[in-house]
């Protein structure tokens, strides 16, 4: 039989592409068979529980390496650390000031129905205990710290750890080759359970629209269109940034396809942070720089996420016929901006975030179950966005950052990755 005459078999596809086929089938399904897609909600939540399984091994043994790996360069860390927050900042400021434009060129919410589409968490805090915050990153019990799944306090942990190690030299050496065994291993589990994905992207997204239905979509279209619109307009950003660094974007977006298409789908940043970590080890980026940028990242910088913040905030404050003038704007950017960080650590961070910006323009926190039941909706393209803005930083961190030292162990640390792929 000719190469041409050969049936197409779906299993050889790329896992993006089979993650996208699960993606369209389960959109299908769920909507012309409600009943049988909301029972393929455990093939979702599994999926989902033995990604988070790992989340905070991979985190503890890459940030504790690439902290142990720079421990002799303090001046490459302080760069990177430079660099890092910087372009957090300025990526916060720019994604407030689309959403606000956005707003002030379509006002999607002037002559909305206001009229509650979803629940919020009771008793929703609309501040954040700065004192708290702080002193939440400091784990009197590290182990007990992880197995609640709290990322910035394991991160402080591996910080403060990996300098340790970097600072007893050859004796640390036997603990730093267990946490490299330890670290591709948890990348191989990754693989296994990734090699699930389409399966369980097709039954989340199934789920998903049996249970929420496009009702609530078609009441609050126009903040869905505008919202999706921006973060076009947020990842043309990005593009341009990649662009300017010597990087060619459409090749880093398709190397990233699969982490932003399961953020798509599962709607948890958390989720996709394994899979993020080994797609950029097999672009050459070095495992110092992963381990240190993009766990940071996941936690302080949430392009897609503030865009909505501004947003929607903007669109409530229409719909309620709150004039948005100038210093209602100001307080809007500088306390989203603020509030994106002081959230990253407190439970429903995100509708928090939302709540005090709400709240310092005189808005009531109950105005958020206007939107909250196209939440789901919003969340899935929010979350993809984020993936790719902790790309772009990973990137510019080692465009500017990095040593020749970084250049020189990229090849090698991407070798076994590539290879295991093709065999694959």
């Amino acid at each position: 039989m000719s190469a041409r005459a050969r049936p197409l078999n779906p299993f050889r596809w790329p896992l993006a592409i089979q993650m996208l086929a699960g993606l369209a089938l389960g959109l299908l399904v769920g909507l012309m068979w409600p009943d049988f897609s909301k029972a393929l909600r455990p093939l979702g939540t599994a999926f989902v529980e033995a990604i988070k399984m790992i989340v905070i091994p991979v985190v503890f043994a890459t940030v504790t390496l690439g902290i142990y790996r720079m421990g002799r360069e303090l001046h490459t860390l302080g760069r990177i650390a430079v660099v890092c927050f910087g372009y957090f900042y300025v990526a916060t400021v720019v994604s407030i000031l689309i959403g606000l434009g956005l707003n002030a060129l379509f006002h999607p919410g002037a002559g909305a129905s206001l009229v509650a589409t979803g629940k919020i968490p009771a008793n929703l805090a609309v501040s954040v205990d700065w004192v708290q915050f702080f002193m939440d990153m400091i784990p009197s019990n590290v182990l007990a710290a992880m197995a609640q799944q709290k990322v910035l306090p394991t991160l402080v942990f591996s910080i403060l750890f990996g300098l340790a190690l970097a600072s007893l030299g050859e004796t640390a050496r036997p603990v730093v080759a267990l946490l490299d065994a330890v670290m591709q291993a948890m990348f191989k589990i990754t693989r296994w359970i990734t090699s699930t994905a389409p399966i369980a992207v097709f039954a989340i997204v199934a789920w998903l629209f049996a249970s929420q239905g496009l009702a609530t979509v078609t009441a609050l279209a126009k903040l869905v269109l505008v919202m999706y619109l921006g973060l076009a307009i947020l990842v043309l950003v990005f593009w341009l940034i990649l662009a300017a660094i010597g990087e060619r974007p459409i090749a880093v977006t398709r190397a990233i396809m699969e982490p932003v298409i399961l953020g798509f789908s599962t709607r948890s940043s958390e989720v996709t942070l394994p899979v993020h970590m080994e797609k950029l080890r097999a672009m050459g980026v070095p495992d110092r720089i992963i381990g240190v940028v993009l766990p940071l990242g996941y936690a302080f910088n949430r392009d897609g996420s503030i865009m909505y913040f501004a947003l929607a905030v903007t669109f409530l404050a229409e719909a309620y016929g709150v004039p948005l003038t100038g210093s209602a704007l100001f307080t809007i950017l500088m306390v989203t901006t603020i509030a994106s960080k002081g959230s990253a650590n407190v439970p429903s961070g995100g509708l928090v975030a939302v709540a005090m910006v709400l709240t310092a323009i005189g808005l009531p926190v109950e105005a958020l179950a206007i939107i909250a039941g196209v939440d789901a909706f919003l969340d899935m393209g929010r979350t993809a966005v984020n993936v790719f803005g902790n790309t772009v930083a990973v990137k510019l961190v080692q465009r500017f950052a990095a040593t020749t030292a970084d250049a020189d162990a990229a090849a090698p640390a991407a070798a076994p990755v590539g290879a295991e792929a093709a065999e694959a």
